[in-house]
């Protein structure tokens, strides 16, 4: 899991960055006791991470500050596992950044009096059943009597495996993220899906190419016939432009089935272009420069979407101007950084 480990953490963060996602994934699965006294208000995201950094290449988490409808401050974490089997020391885990979390805001707020609550909420969408008991002291070895005197927590877990893939979310464009997010890990049972991702991807057409691509990069089973006949019932008229932008974007390695999509195209383009021309040596630096420009047009695209669903749809003409000149390396570090960040100047620094 470790090779598609930052795919599902990208992936994921981008799902729960999104308020509206976010709150409607915690009301559906958070017990009925916790959802009830949410406040139907998005809850808001806190920076920041406590995963440790031997972890972080299958531990993911989120932190949201929620209200309550009695006017109560809660803090709701995200913990997101991406391995494809369950780590049974996830409990510990849980304790460790719980108490974190509350250290970081006794820094923040030095005069308090009372603390607010953290609800601990396991995300996984590993292949293999969740089996885990789902409190910190199924890991201690003790008495049984002296459990009532020990320091206990339980936390929530969501293992996508044990939900029917309709009921996945009632909400459309979280169900389709879902839905992705849930066999990535199950290679030997995404064919089955095809026609349902169809299905999912036709409700949330903004968002079609980020699930795409992240099906691209996590779904070992689909070959380039399959992720053309996805795009062609979601998106026809973008499907040229989308393989070649997997094909840059998505993997570096020269020998991997998307690269080799992209030279195909050029040899093809390159001979229809050399019967007109007769210039071998034009043809090829004309075409690359073609293909470099529309790669640099789409992944514009790609920043200007995600950015205002970010940061609203009004931007500065900072946005624009920084645009017509930046390279299209540039423009995918920009893209990168949209996930966690607060403000432009998060997305535009320079710093490392």
């Amino acid at each position: 899991m470790t090779d598609i480990a930052q795919p599902h953490d990208r992936f994921v963060k981008a799902l729960l960055s999104d308020p509206g996602k976010a709150g409607d994934l915690l009301h559906e699965r958070l017990p009925k006791e916790i959802s009830a006294l949410l406040s139907p208000e998005p809850p808001i995201l806190v920076n920041g991470s406590f995963v440790d950094e031997e972890l972080r290449s299958h531990l993911t988490d989120r932190l949201f500050q929620a209200k309550t409808i009695t006017g109560r401050t809660a803090l709701l974490y995200v913990l997101i596992e991406h391995k494809s089997f369950p780590d049974r020391r996830v409990g510990w885990q849980v304790v460790k950044y719980t108490v974190e979390w509350w250290k970081q805001w006794e820094r923040d707020n030095p005069d308090w009096e009372i603390m607010p609550p953290i609800v601990p909420f396991v995300f996984y969408h590993g292949a293999s059943e969740w089996r885990i008991p789902d409190e910190f002291l199924a890991l201690v070895d003790t008495e049984a009597g002296w459990k009532p005197w020990l320091l206990n927590l339980r936390f929530v877990v969501m293992d996508l495996g044990k939900i029917e893939d309709r009921m996945l979310s009632r909400h459309p464009r979280l169900r389709a993220w879902l839905l992705a997010v849930k066999y990535a890990t199950r290679e030997g049972r995404q064919g089955e899906i095809k026609e349902l991702l169809v299905e999912a991807l036709l409700e949330v057409p903004e968002e079609q190419y980020v699930i795409i691509r992240y099906i691209v990069e996590t779904y070992g089973s689909y070959d380039e016939q399959t992720i053309r006949e996805i795009i062609r019932q979601v998106r026809p008229e973008e499907e040229e432009n989308m393989m070649s932008q997997f094909a840059r974007d998505v993997i570096a390695n020269k020998d991997n089935k998307w690269t080799q999509i992209v030279l195909q195209r050029e040899r093809q383009e390159g001979r229809q272009e050399g019967r007109q021309e007769g210039r071998q040596e034009g043809r090829q630096e004309g075409l690359r420069e073609g293909l470099r420009e529309g790669l640099r047009e789409e992944a514009t695209r790609t920043f200007l979407r995600l950015l205002q669903k970010k940061l609203g749809p009004k931007l500065p003409n900072l946005v624009e101007e920084k645009l017509k000149v930046a390279s299209l390396e540039k423009i995918e570090t920009w893209t990168d950084r949209i996930l966690d960040a607060q403000s432009l100047d998060d997305v535009f620094s320079d710093k490392t």
